[in-house]
């Protein structure tokens, strides 16, 4: 890649930063795409500055020809969209090559989700005093928070630990671009989190003690601490906790991931009668048609209840 096609990334990437306060994760996933599309222009003796339609084209169709999905194809799509925008409001460029090029579209799946008595399984599988006093309380203030207020994983694993104290009844999250929402705890939730609360604050009390001398670690700021470089509990690490707990539940660790838990949060919540519009805040979604999606997994569901229960849907009768 040419420092010319670098240097158009990082810019971009800093304006979005700034303007948009975009999520860490959201700015790697646009770096990754627009690395990807200036790797294939160097190959064709070109560059972001020459790049005309006919080649961001050309591009689409290699990715259709790799087998990347449709969603994956929008959204680099996407990405090189924003990037000629920001080129052209900029002066770098006197036109838009991308502006007319119409995207493959994403289709629109229905979000998989687990059962109640799944969820119960796998909470189940968390209070497990077999992995030690430490894990089970942990992993189970982590599984009872995640489901009682489908948060995202990165929302769960980051929380700060001044947020949880002193039995809140709520929980103040930063989501996506810095937006913050409240969320309710569950009493189950509640008693998770006072007790690892308890457990966490005695280790490290515990901890500063055996380390001794005048300038002893200072105390995490996290709710779920861990020696790594960010301080907290991964999410990289909390998934591959999440598909252990699947396979004690006796559940097919593929179908378990946080977001799916997210998603089943909500289902639940939308079938025991909750209003679409609460469920859009507590998720923290920006847009009502986001949150629909649940509307149709609903009808799925209660579509498979009637064709198996319904005396005239047997093939029997």
């Amino acid at each position: 890649m040419s420092p010319s096609m670098d240097s158009w990334i990082s810019t971009f990437l800093a304006a979005h930063a700034a303007e948009q306060d975009a999520a860490r994760n959201t700015l790697l996933g646009y770096g990754r795409d627009l690395k990807d599309f200036a790797g294939w222009l160097s190959r064709r003796k070109t560059d972001f500055a020459r790049a005309m339609q006919a080649d961001i084209e050309a591009y689409l169709v290699a990715c259709d020809a790799e087998g990347l999905s449709r969603a994956t194809r929008a959204r680099r799509l996407s990405s090189i969209r924003q990037l000629y925008r920001l080129a052209y409001d900029e002066g770098w460029r006197a036109d838009n090559p991308s502006v007319r090029i119409a995207g493959p579209g994403k289709a629109r799946r229905l979000p998989k989700v687990v059962s109640v008595a799944e969820v119960d399984a796998l909470l189940a599988a968390a209070r497990n005093p077999d992995r030690g006093r430490d894990e089970a309380l942990r992993t189970t203030c982590l599984m009872e928070l995640l489901y009682a207020t489908g948060m995202r994983v990165s929302e769960l694993v980051s929380l700060p630990v001044a947020a949880a104290r002193g039995d809140p009844r709520m929980l103040l999250v930063r989501g996506k671009g810095g937006k913050e929402r409240m969320v309710p705890l569950s009493p189950p939730a509640r008693e998770a989190l006072a007790l690892w609360i308890a457990h966490r604050d005695a280790g490290e009390e515990a901890a500063r003690t055996l380390a001794g001398g005048p300038r002893p670690a200072p105390p995490s700021r996290f709710l779920f601490p861990s020696h790594g470089k960010e301080g907290h509990v991964t999410r990289q690490a909390f998934h591959r906790l999440l598909k252990q707990l699947a396979a004690e539940a006796g559940l097919s660790p593929d179908r378990v991931t946080p977001h799916v838990l997210r998603h089943a949060f909500a289902t639940h919540l939308l079938a025991g009668g909750a209003d679409l519009r609460a469920i859009q805040t507590l998720l923290g979604h920006a847009d009502i048609s986001t949150t629909e999606i649940y509307t149709h997994v609903l009808d799925e569901r209660l579509k498979a209840l009637v064709l198996e229960h319904h005396p005239l849907a047997r093939d029997d009768r």
